[in-house]
């Protein structure tokens, strides 16, 4: 399976997604400084279907784990719209995610009301920025 690194993409992310892709162990860990965090923290890589072009399509995200899950935050920063990211998985749920070395096929769903609150509250300890990314976000209930 051939993965191509967008060319739109911030240089910082197709660095991550590069070092991902060449060593796994090493981009496992991301010094989320960078985007206002404090430390080092757990990142996976997200590889979805691109709703409209059918590419595959890599993105390294932050994310915590609960009751044998991977959760991640469609945050896009607090952009008042989905992140394209989380738009793909709406229309082709079936992804692949790496976690360091290790590579699975998963499937994809959001949280539902019940959940979305003990999850968010999960994340926001490992990334309090999440709080201010949905403050900034507005109406938009962040996924």
């Amino acid at each position: 399976m051939k993965i191509d690194i967008p060319e739109y993409m911030p240089d910082w992310i197709k660095q991550h997604i590069q070092l991902y892709l060449e060593n796994p162990e090493k981009a496992h860990l991301w010094d989320s400084s960078l985007g206002g965090g404090s430390g080092l923290l757990h990142t996976l890589l997200l590889i979805t279907r691109g709703r409209k072009s059918g590419e595959l399509r890599p993105l390294p995200l932050i994310y915590g784990e609960d009751n044998g899950n991977y959760i991640v935050i469609a945050s896009k920063g607090g952009s008042p719209d989905h992140p394209a990211w989380y738009l793909n998985l709406q229309s082709t749920p079936e992804c692949e995610i790496r976690v360091g070395t290790k590579r699975m096929n998963a499937l994809a769903r959001s949280a539902d009301a019940h959940e979305r609150q003990h999850l968010w509250e999960k994340m926001a300890k490992l990334y309090p920025p999440y709080d201010d990314y949905q403050q900034a976000a507005g109406v938009r209930e962040i996924p």
